[in-house]
């Protein structure tokens, strides 16, 4: 297995000098090399095809014992020197000074067919930036990561991706709830891929500690390597840099409020600087449609977090990045305007993109309005956002009232619509129904474009804590399956029907398929 390995970020950024691995606060670095931890009977469960072949890596190289051990963290790539980035953040809105990769390990970057790959090891051993965790991760969240990422990827969503999944061997002491009561699960490690990992606290670490030469080093390699259009480094070149970084994260956001997507733990050092969704741990779809649904148990008081509150998240942590950037810039109009902005031209996207949910692609008076109170019924109802607007696609300008025939497959407990919500929700068809007049696409033209939109199947909690569930058991069908079906999000593929459902009843209060923990 030939590698075409680079480490221009371990080569071109400032190392940590000190080479033992201990806890510490780590100054004027952008990393600190580490090796990862030696498992005892590493194990692959499973691997992405596509990703394997991106690296260029063959079928018959994934089933090798050196593809094994080196995604195991057992075995070290030969011209590898691995390393686990210095980063800070903001944790539920307050700073929390240095964080940094405490269970990941970066390899390096593989180029292949005129592509970057950074490769991560998650869950491979402790850093000095673990604090007071062991740097390790267990089946149960690493099986979330794996699927969500590849999920999210197949549904349009900007993301990291995923290459292996691995078994170690090795117990692991969590306590999944926080709550006093720790158990030993499975380890695991989860190889992960993007162009880069670079996040919003990278920035901040060091603006934070008026570091600025490092800072400035950090700035001008990521734009460098990932934003190379922009030109050589000037303080017109960080606006710009700046403005696409808020670019892509408002497309991104976007895309998790189409789809239905809770991240749970939006802290800074969660925000990627390429616009990717970044570590999957308490995340969640909407079940139920709920605006202030959270799927973070830590977050369960406040809901910062919340569904309906991820915009706004996106443009806070965006102030922050601004704020860490702006001593290399030390003008505060341009950024101060492309946040302004942010707002409304959110508003502006998000308006068209529920537009297009219900099969409305242009913009006309009342638009508003109509998507306005669709979304009060969706949450007076108890209404399952996917399968509503998948079901909707089906619906007949000609037939407005019975439009409640044609999503009720939806509704969670539909013996509950009292007659009140059902006369408000036959009004809402019936100028929804007008509304479909005006647009010029025929009945087949309307559902193939609505389907192409809003996903068959989505990686419900419920999915996930089965598939945890039966390979925890060493029965691995249900992973297998999930990955195949999550290929194809938006064709019907009815050998799947049986996932194309509302969350059990079982799961509602279930640990693993509503609230999760940051260890999820």
């Amino acid at each position: 297995m030939k590698l075409n390995l680079k480490n221009t970020f371990s080569k071109e950024l400032p190392a940590d000098p000190i080479k033992e691995n201990s806890r510490r606060q780590v100054s004027e670095a952008c990393f600190s090399y580490v090796t990862p931890k030696k498992t005892a009977k590493p194990e692959l469960l499973h691997v992405v095809p596509s990703m394997a072949k991106a690296l260029g890596i063959s079928e018959e190289e994934t089933q090798s014992k050196h593809f094994l051990e080196v995604f195991s963290g057992n075995a070290i790539l030969s011209n590898s020197n691995p390393y686990a980035m210095c980063y800070g953040g903001h944790q539920f809105g307050n700073w929390a000074g240095q964080l940094g990769d405490g269970r990941a390990i970066n390899l390096g970057e593989i180029e292949h067919a005129n592509k970057r790959w950074a490769l991560q090891l998650k869950g491979a051993g402790e850093t000095p930036y673990s604090r007071t965790a062991d740097g390790l991760a267990v089946l149960r969240s690493s099986i979330r990561e794996y699927l969500c990422s590849e999920a999210m990827y197949y549904l349009g969503v900007p993301t990291t991706r995923a290459l292996s999944l691995m078994l170690t061997g090795d117990k692991v002491l969590r306590d999944v709830l926080y709550n006093g009561n720790a158990a030993y699960e499975k380890g695991a490690v989860v190889t992960r891929l993007a162009p880069s990992f670079i996040r919003f606290g990278n920035f901040e670490i060091f603006s934070s500690r008026n570091d600025i030469a490092t800072l400035k080093k950090l700035t001008d390699y990521t734009i460098k390597y990932f934003y190379p259009h922009l030109g050589e480094p000037s303080k017109e070149t960080y606006v710009a840099f700046f403005k696409e970084v808020a670019d892509k994260s408002l497309e991104m956001v976007l895309h998790w409020q189409r789809v239905g997507f809770v991240h749970g733990v939006m802290n800074t050092d969660n925000m990627s600087i390429l616009g990717l969704t970044i570590d999957y741990g308490p995340y969640g779809w909407l079940e139920g449609y709920d605006l202030g649904w959270t799927p973070n148990t830590t977050d369960r008081q406040n809901k910062r977090y919340r569904y309906g509150n991820q915009p706004q998240v996106v443009q806070w942590n965006l102030y922050q990045l601004a704020n860490a950037i702006y001593p290399l810039i030390v003008e505060a109009g341009d950024l101060e305007e492309i946040l302004y902005n942010f707002s409304t031209t959110y508003d502006a996207k998000e308006q068209e993109m529920f537009a297009s949910k219900i099969g409305v692609f242009t913009s006309q008076d009342g638009d508003a309005k109509l998507l306005h109170t669709l979304q009060e019924l969706l949450q007076a109802s108890e209404t399952d956002m996917t399968i509503f607007y998948r079901q909707l696609a089906a619906f007949k300008i000609d037939a407005p009232l019975e439009g409640l025939e044609v999503v009720k497959e939806a509704f969670y407990t539909p013996e509950k619509l009292t007659e009140e919500l059902k006369e408000k929700w036959n009004l809402w068809f019936t100028i929804y129904a007008e509304r479909l007049e005006k647009e010029v696409l025929s009945f087949d033209e309307r559902i193939e474009k609505m389907q192409k939109i809003n996903p068959k199947y989505v990686l419900r909690n419920y999915m996930a804590q089965l598939a945890i569930d039966a390979s925890d058991k060493g029965d691995y069908s249900i992973l297998n399956e999930l990955f195949t079906m999550f290929l194809k999000p938006y064709e019907e593929q009815p050998e799947f029907n049986k996932w194309y459902a509302k969350r059990p009843e079982w799961a509602r209060n279930k640990v693993g398929c509503s609230m999760l923990s940051c260890s999820s």
